[in-house]
C-alpha cells in the first residue's frame, strides 16, 4: 500500500500502549478535565479488551514520584505486567521495544501523560527508528496546558502521527453493527462512558425497546401520593 495510513484501524492490525496513566502525572494535566481524561482512558482500555487488541502498559517512577496506575485501568487487564521505566521516553526502555515488537502490529495506538513529553518523545523516537505508525488518542492523553497539548499534537502530526479520539478508535474497530459478536460489549462501553450519547442509548433501550435497566439493583418506584 502506497500510504498505509489510508488503511483503517482493525482488531487485526492494531496494538495499544498506555504511557504513564498515573495520578501524579494526572495532577499536572490542565488540557482536559481530569475525570473526563480517566473516563476516556478506561473506555479505550475496555474497547481494546473487547477486540483482543494486544496492550502494553508502561509506567515511570511509580514508587519515587508518579504513583500507581489508575485502578480502573488495571482492573480491565488484571493479569497485565507493568513495564516500569526511569526515562520519560518509553522508547528508551528495551522492555517496551520488545513488547511492541512481540505484538507484531504496525499500527500503534497511544494514550499517555503528558502529551508534550512522554507521548511526544516516544512517538518521534519510534517513528525515527522503525516503520511503525503512531495513532495518538488526543482525548485519552493530557498536557500541562491546552497550549502544551495542542502544540505537541501539532508537532507529532507534522512528523506523521495520526490524531484520533477514543470513541473513534472503538467504532473503527467495530466498523459494522452487523458484527454481533462484539455489538453488546461495544454498546455497554458506550452506555457507560460516552456521556450524552450513552444516556441516549440507555433511554432507547429501556423506554423504546423495554430492555431492563442497566443498574445491578433496580429500585422500586413508589407511586405519587398527593399531599393532604
Amino acid at each position: 500500500m502506497a500510504n498505509p495510513k489510508l488503511e483503517v484501524l482493525t482488531p487485526k492490525n492494531s496494538q495499544l500502549i498506555f504511557i504513564d496513566q498515573q495520578p501524579q502525572m494526572a495532577f499536572g494535566v490542565q488540557s482536559i478535565d481530569r475525570q473526563v481524561l480517566k473516563n476516556n482512558t478506561v473506555a479505550l482500555a475496555k474497547a481494546a479488551k473487547i477486540f483482543g487488541i494486544p496492550t502494553t502498559i508502561t509506567t515511570v517512577e511509580t514508587q519515587g514520584f508518579s504513583g500507581y496506575t489508575y485502578p480502573e485501568l488495571l482492573d480491565v487487564f488484571p493479569d497485565k505486567k507493568l513495564l516500569e521505566r526511569t526515562s520519560m521516553n518509553s522508547w528508551d526502555d528495551q522492555k517496551v521495544r520488545d513488547a511492541l515488537a512481540a505484538n507484531g502490529r504496525k499500527k500503534v495506538v497511544v494514550s499517555g501523560l503528558w502529551t508534550e513529553v512522554c507521548n511526544c518523545t516516544f512517538a518521534l523516537s519510534c517513528l525515527h527508528d522503525t516503520d511503525y505508525e503512531i495513532y495518538m488518542v488526543s482525548d485519552a492523553s493530557g498536557g500541562t496546558s491546552k497550549e502544551a497539548h495542542d502544540m505537541a499534537m501539532l508537532r507529532m502530526i507534522q512528523a506523521g502521527v495520526v490524531p484520533v479520539t477514543w470513541q473513534q478508535v472503538l467504532l473503527e474497530w467495530q466498523r459494522d453493527w452487523a458484527r454481533k459478536e462484539s455489538y453488546d460489549a461495544v454498546m455497554a462501553v458506550v452506555r457507560e462512558h460516552s456521556g450524552a450519547y450513552g444516556m441516549g442509548v440507555d433511554y432507547a433501550y429501556t423506554m423504546v425497546h423495554k430492555a431492563p435497566q442497566r443498574t445491578h439493583a433496580p429500585h422500586e418506584a413508589l407511586a405519587p401520593v398527593t399531599a393532604r
